[in-house]
């Protein structure tokens, strides 16, 4: 079974992601003093008391509201308490009970769930602030002072929040699980290919460029395996990120590539490949992740019999340095080829952490500088004596010769395509590193 779900929620800005922050012992939920930061539903893990559980944060509930995104934002906080076994509810000392707390602790008791109730920046240390007792109207049972500021009580609210766990709730062997980070610049379709996958309004989908601020963790299983979608905020150029909120959302995208097993680069199949998938693109690569470039929007495209071969080619070359990558290409919104997904991204994966012994790879060697002469210069000529692979994720090879100069760089290009041309590698980067003899090999 699944862990306990632990649901943050309340109305904007009364300390929510900062809470989340706290008991996951990191940040992962960005902080800001202004209303609306976290829009989607933000998922971490953690323990307590010898307990496994999930947590989830959520935007500010704003019972009233006519705004696009505050209507998204409600949708996904509902969603949250929906799926949760507790919910905590985070109100603020310094405005006392408003009208929108009373709103949400009565949408909170109508869901019939746990709901523990704690009060924020609670900061001071002392006896109780006794503004804390208006919180008794709520009717949702005894408040606890919490400052997520500076961790006081939220052991208090764990404690109260284990306490609902059942002992069948158990830990997900996380062991096959393959952590697939989606990315790409804004409105290309991130956020829609993880509904689609899910099968429900995971992450906010709109059709305004920067909804999609956190990077938002979503498990899904399926006759394939296991999976952690990973949706991340679009990212721009640098010389258009100028809002605080943005930056943080770009390097929570760039963490979310890091943390990752495959990167999945979406591509709109209206504009083609763009200077911005390039340097998105070759931010997988540089990380030496396994990557899929998944060309989305393809039922919008006119198409004769020769077009998807014509814009496979166009990929090819303007990213011709990962010209390893699969492609694919598919709909977020019909499905289409979506689920083709699923062997794809096991296959890349197993090819990102594919060992070769060191026999096959001399064998290979010999082959290829008796196909092809290594070059010289001066009359030296380039002596490779053998190669090894010392790593994978991705498959690092080393390379001991007797002079790395001679080592040309279209020299390498030549013997890391022997190399895929007999062991495949599809779908992940190759490091090739030159070393001379009398060198020590890298552990």
């Amino acid at each position: 079974m699944a862990k306990p779900l632990i649901a943050i929620v309340g109305r904007p800005n009364v300390g929510k992601s900062m809470l989340f922050n706290r008991i996951a012992g990191k940040r992962l939920s960005i902080v800001e003093d202004t209303p609306g930061v976290t829009r989607d539903r933000l998922y971490a893990s953690s323990d307590w008391a010898g307990h496994d559980f999930d947590m989830v944060d959520t935007g500010g509930i704003e019972p009233s509201t006519d705004n696009e995104i505050l209507l998204f934002m409600r949708q996904q906080a509902l969603l949250a308490i929906e799926t949760s076994t507790v919910i905590v509810f985070v109100c603020d000392i310094t405005t006392g009970v408003t009208a929108a707390d009373q709103e949400v602790a009565n949408m909170l008791l109508r869901s019939r769930k746990p709901v523990v109730l704690a009060v924020n920046k609670c900061d001071s240390i002392g006896p109780v602030n006794p503004d804390i007792y208006e919180f008794y109207t709520l009717g949702l049972g005894d408040p606890i002072p919490v400052s997520a500021l500076h961790g006081h009580g939220a052991g208090d609210v764990l404690d109260r929040c284990v306490e609902y766990f059942t002992d069948e709730e158990s830990t997900v062997e996380d062991e096959e699980l393959v952590k697939v980070a989606i990315i790409g610049k804004p409105n290309v379709g991130k956020s829609s290919l993880v509904n689609r996958i899910l099968g429900e309004t995971r992450v906010i989908v709109s059709n305004m460029a920067g909804t999609t601020r956190d990077a938002v963790d979503s498990y899904f299983e399926n006759e394939h395996g296991k999976f952690m979608f990973v949706d991340t905020a679009g990212i721009r150029r640098k010389s258009k990120v100028d809002d605080r909120i943005e930056k943080f959302s770009v390097m929570r995208a760039q963490m979310a590539v890091e943390r990752c097993d495959v990167c999945l680069i979406l591509i709109d199949a209206r504009e083609g490949v763009t200077e911005q998938d390039t340097k998105v693109a070759g931010m997988a690569h540089e990380a030496g992740k396994a990557c899929i470039v998944v060309v989305n929007k393809w039922d919008l495209v006119e198409k004769d019999g020769k077009t998807m071969d014509k814009m496979r080619a166009d990929i090819q070359r303007d990213l011709s340095y990962m010209t390893y990558a699969p492609v694919l290409f598919i709909s977020a919104l019909t499905g289409q080829r979506v689920d083709r997904l699923f062997e794809l991204i096991h296959f890349v994966n197993d090819q990102n952490a594919m060992r070769i012994t060191t026999g096959m790879l001399n064998n290979v060697l010999s082959d290829a500088t008796a196909r092809v002469q290594p070059p010289t210069d001066k009359g030296r000529r380039l002596k490779i004596y053998y190669m090894t692979q010392v790593g994978i994720r991705p498959p690092t090879f080393v390379a001991f010769c007797n002079n790395a100069e001679l080592f040309h760089f279209s020299y390498q290009r030549y013997l890391e395509n022997q190399i895929r041309g007999v062991f495949g590698l599809e779908g992940t980067p190759i490091r090739l590193i030159v070393r001379e003899k009398g060198d020590k090999e890298p552990n």
